[in-house]
């Protein structure tokens, strides 16, 4: 969509209105008729707006929608969904069918509430026509809402649902157009779509895998997950009180992911965490904005084609907008207490000693700090010599010694140069570094 037609959220609400021949009807739960209020109060409503209802009532919604799933979730929405659409057609096909683009539009929402103590988020449906009388299309999506209060929160969601609307019929041309009408007046500070499933001849050939990808390097989300099993789902259901071992890499460098870091970590997971969680999980996890220009404007199909094949050693894979750990970190506590550990092989934690983190007033040990009071553990599986040095540079290596034990060089057998080999020392002997050998410290023994 060109610049120069970009309109706000009150112009494409009145421009729909004014069209007089998108009909349909709006079905809101949990944050107020913020999308309803747009089309009611610009004018001309009554060219759009056949219907608009808010069941807030529990028993209410169970009776219009069936009872049986949990009111702020994808199953309840669906159901909504395919309510409000027969309804529609059943109410308006023979008098207005051969005319009018009918829709429906639907959102369950759980917006901040009074104490601040729940996860504010939701999912928002959209099903349309794009001819009179033609075949149905279908926008499903999940959103965090970030705001801090309730009533920006019902702003977003209010904005959103007009901009999706509006975009099913003015920018619908392709992914990279959709998702910017999508998320137009509107930042990652203040809402996340972390969750996009199209369907009907509206996305015909739009790729599934890319566009969940494009969610993060496009910047609609912090983070995305790709499962193993191939459904998509939004980060909170997935990782929701689970114990977590995620082993982190780089496009291009997923030679060094190996599968056997997430399972053997896993394998030593402290039996007390387990009995506090809903399950284990493991995952890779990758960042687009690695720092290398070149992967900042990688083709979307590459990131996919490198998920892809992480995904086939038999784990998921979870795509973050930023690169630091310690920022991964901060996204996966949204959703689990648990301690999270990161399993690297032990290049990966010479790299992150290495680092000075210059993006950081308080450089390497702001960086650290960030990381470990998050409840987060470094497990570092040792790699032999030559491994070690394949992966180090001269530059790097400078000042660093390391010594094999069995063949392999282990954590605790790393020696930076001073002062950071202090440092270095006291992670090791706080148990915030592990090393994943059977001669060191278990996960275990590491206590909760």
């Amino acid at each position: 969509m060109d610049t120069a037609e970009k309109q706000g959220t009150h112009q494409k609400a009145l421009s729909i209105n004014l069209d007089g021949t998108i009909f349909g009807s709006f079905a809101e739960i949990g944050a107020g008729q913020e999308v309803a209020r747009w089309f009611l109060r610009v004018g001309g409503a009554s060219g759009t707006v056949a219907k608009t209802i808010s069941a807030y009532d529990k028993e209410v919604s169970d009776d219009l929608y069936g009872a049986g799933t949990r009111y702020v979730s994808k199953p309840r929405l669906q159901a909504m969904l395919e309510s409000e659409w027969q309804q529609l057609l059943g109410q308006l096909a023979a008098t207005r069918g051969s005319t009018d683009k009918f829709f429906a539009f639907v959102d369950t929402i759980s917006a901040r509430n009074y104490s601040g103590t729940n996860d504010c988020h939701g999912w928002m449906g959209l099903r349309f026509l794009q001819q009179a009388g033609g075949q149905a299309s279908e926008v499903v999506l999940h959103v965090n809402l970030r705001d801090s209060t309730n009533e920006r929160q019902q702003e977003a969601v209010g904005i959103l649902g007009v901009n999706l609307l509006y975009a099913t019929h003015h920018a619908i041309g392709n992914p990279t157009e959709f998702l910017a009408s999508l998320f137009e007046d509107l930042t990652l500070r203040r809402l996340e779509i972390d969750g996009l499933e199209l369907s009907g001849p509206a996305f015909e050939g739009w790729n599934r895998q890319e566009i969940h990808a494009f969610l993060v390097a496009g910047g609609y989300a912090e983070a995305v997950v790709f499962p193993d099993d191939g459904n998509l789902l939004p980060p909170n259901e997935l990782l929701y009180k689970r114990a977590l071992v995620l082993a982190p890499g780089r496009f291009g460098l997923t030679d060094r992911m190996s599968a056997e870091l997430i399972r053997t970590t896993l394998a030593e997971l402290p039996t007390q965490e387990l009995k506090e969680s809903k399950g284990t999980l493991g995952l890779f996890c990758l960042s687009p904005e690695s720092g290398r220009d070149e992967l900042r404007t990688m083709p979307i199909g590459e990131i996919v084609g490198f998920v892809e094949g992480l995904r086939k050693r038999g784990y998921g894979v979870m795509l973050f907008r930023a690169p630091e750990l310690y920022d991964m970190s901060a996204f996966l506590n949204r959703y689990t207490k648990l301690r999270i550990h990161f399993a690297v092989p032990l290049i990966g934690l010479v790299h992150f000693m290495i680092n000075r983190y210059q993006n950081l007033p308080g450089s390497r040990l702001e960086a650290i700090a960030r990381l470990f009071t998050q409840n987060v553990r470094l497990v570092a599986h040792p790699m032999t010599i030559k491994e070690l040095e394949q992966y180090v540079s001269d530059a790097e290596r400078s000042g660093w010694s390391w010594e094999s034990v069995d063949g392999k060089v282990h954590a605790e057998d790393l020696h930076p140069p001073k002062p950071v080999d202090y440092l270095y020392k006291y992670l090791l002997s706080e148990s915030l570094i592990l090393s994943n050998n059977a001669n060191s410290r278990t996960l275990a023994d590491s206590g909760t």
